[in-house]
């Protein structure tokens, strides 16, 4: 039984079909082809093979890859504007976030939140000489 199933499928393969493609008004034949489903399957996969290459060497050799997100392409000037961008954005954040603390100690003192530290616990520093 199996050796019928692929022989009848070898054969459907290699059937011989006719394409026809005439005018509607004159019903003449403008032109013919003939083919078979193997001949069909091996045009329409290599057309899809070709344009797979053509696609991938369009990308790979022209500018376009520059323009493809997470690609992780791009040229010298670029990647330094990048790091550049990175430095000054860290240093904002780290300004941004001192501008905060100190805005909340100002916040404390306003509304009297601060203990006050006691002057009288802190030991003098020794006074050397003054004379020599």
């Amino acid at each position: 039984m199996n050796t019928t199933d692929s022989t009848n499928r070898l054969e459907k393969l290699r059937g011989n079909y006719k394409l026809v493609i005439s005018n509607e008004d004159t019903f003449e034949e403008v032109i013919k082809f003939k083919l078979t489903r193997l001949s069909v399957y091996i045009a329409l996969s290599s057309f899809f093979v070709l344009m797979v290459i053509f696609t991938v060497s369009l990308i790979v050799f022209t500018p376009l890859k520059y323009y493809l997100p997470g690609a992780g392409y791009g040229n010298a000037k670029q990647i330094r504007e990048y790091k550049s961008l990175k430095i000054r954005t860290d240093s904002m954040q780290t300004a941004l976030d001192q501008q905060a603390k100190l805005n909340e100690q100002i916040l404390k003192i306003l509304k009297g939140d601060v203990m006050q530290k006691d002057t009288a616990a802190l030991k003098m520093p020794k006074l050397e000489n003054i004379d020599q």
